[in-house]
């Protein structure tokens, strides 16, 4: 079992940057990938970032998110970061936390970022 605890969620004004942070607990060292998903209503929850623990970090973005966000790894807190800078309005959604531990996929609770002028 792995637990999942997000924070960093907000409100935020279109072209500004907020920092998601994932900090995980219980058996942390089977985790193969950790990444951030996001969900609006009335969608499909999507990928908008993961590093590959498993695979040397090894990350990957969203075509939508590349090049204005970050995500990175603190091993010693057992926490994942989504560093988001330049945000837009269409980046609003919940954020959840994911991590996979195979076969099963853990979720946190989801942090809300809204951002709007």
């Amino acid at each position: 079992q792995v637990q999942l605890m997000e924070s960093g969620g907000g409100l935020v004004q279109p072209g500004g940057s907020l920092r998601l942070s994932c900090a995980a607990s219980g058996s942390i060292f089977s985790i193969n990938t950790m990444g951030w998903y996001r969900q609006v209503p009335g969608k499909e929850r999507e990928m908008v970032a993961r590093i590959v623990i498993t695979a040397g970090g090894i990350t990957h973005y969203a075509d939508s998110v590349k090049g204005r966000f970050t995500i990175s790894r603190d091993n010693a807190k057992n926490t994942v970061y989504l560093q988001m800078n330049s945000l837009k309005p269409e980046d609003t959604a919940v954020y959840h936390c994911h991590a996979f531990v195979p076969p099963n996929n853990f979720w946190g609770q989801g942090t809300q970022v809204t951002v709007s002028s």
